[in-house]
């Protein structure tokens, strides 16, 4: 069984959902739970905090907006002072602004980026220093299937989910020799977020507290580093981002050679997860020094 006893773990959007299977699932584990929940909207927050303190477990209540980067330094600074430091942060908070995006209005774009992506971005900037100090961390940030492989009428929330995976690949890299492994999940669960979207059989399905423990496997000492967790419904995949092997058409007539080799552009045999991006500069060359000549001046 994962241990997370003496752990200090916060919870971003953890009033309901997703965020609230996640708080318990840690705190049930042996976490510190800080329960971050908006102030004003619910009494969610508290209410998970009450729950987590009913069944033996130890949290407190945080009505930080994550938008807001001078007030979530100051509730990590307090976080910290109280418990040591933060051990793990589960980047969850999220809001919705769907519309097609001819008919989306700019405002409604830059809201969703500015919670989902600078919320994580944000909270991440906030525990960084204090984890790299310690020698150890655990960060999740919640992707989407949206931005891995989107969806109608989400170009905003799309956009905000696979800039986390940008975020994370590089992270992952820059806090390595620090312990520090940043992975991104993407749930599949019933929320808020999927009110009227799925019949009552699905809903079953669905239900946020059977994607909890991949957050709790995201949070172990033996965590993944650079890992898409996708999970619901009790099942657990992992995405890639992959290059395959391609094709060298050199300068001449490349244009034409791109379109008529297309089939073999996509070919996925042997294609490969780069560890980092200088890996595709790396692969191109190596391919190009076979078969052309160095282009001349």
């Amino acid at each position: 069984m994962v241990d997370l006893t003496g752990k200090t773990a916060i919870v971003t959007g953890a009033g309901g959902g997703l965020g609230r299977a996640h708080a318990l699932a840690l705190a049930a584990h042996g976490a510190r739970v800080v329960v971050n929940d908006l102030g004003g909207q619910s009494d969610g927050g508290r209410a998970v905090v009450e729950e987590i303190v009913t069944r033996g477990g130890e949290a407190l209540l945080d009505e930080t907006d994550i938008t807001d980067f001078v007030a979530v330094t100051d509730m990590v600074a307090a976080v910290e002072h109280a418990f040591g430091g933060v051990d793990i942060l589960v980047n969850n908070a999220g809001i919705l602004r769907d519309r097609s995006f001819a008919k989306m209005e700019v405002e409604d774009f830059r809201a969703v980026i500015e919670v989902h992506l600078m919320g994580s971005v944000h909270c991440t900037k906030a525990v960084w220093a204090g984890m790299r100090e310690r020698g150890y961390g655990r960060i999740v940030l919640t992707t989407s299937s949206s931005g891995l492989f989107g969806n109608f009428g989400q170009a905003n929330y799309a956009a905000a989910k696979m800039g986390l995976v940008g975020l994370m690949q590089t992270l992952r890299l820059e806090g390595e020799k620090y312990n520090i492994r940043v992975n991104c999940l993407s749930p599949s669960a019933a929320t808020r977020m999927t009110d009227g979207l799925y019949g009552a059989d699905d809903l079953l399905r669905l239900d946020p507290k059977l994607v909890a423990p991949s957050v709790v496997a995201l949070a172990a000492d033996s965590a993944p580093n650079g890992a898409i967790l996708c999970a619901g419904a009790g099942s657990f995949e992992s995405a890639h981002i992959l290059l395959t092997q391609g094709v060298v058409a050199g300068e001449s007539g490349a244009a034409e050679a791109i379109l008529d080799r297309w089939t073999e552009i996509e070919d996925r045999d042997n294609a490969f997860v780069p560890a980092h991006g200088p890996d595709q500069f790396g692969h191109e060359i190596a391919r190009a020094s076979t078969l052309l000549s160095p282009v001349a001046d």
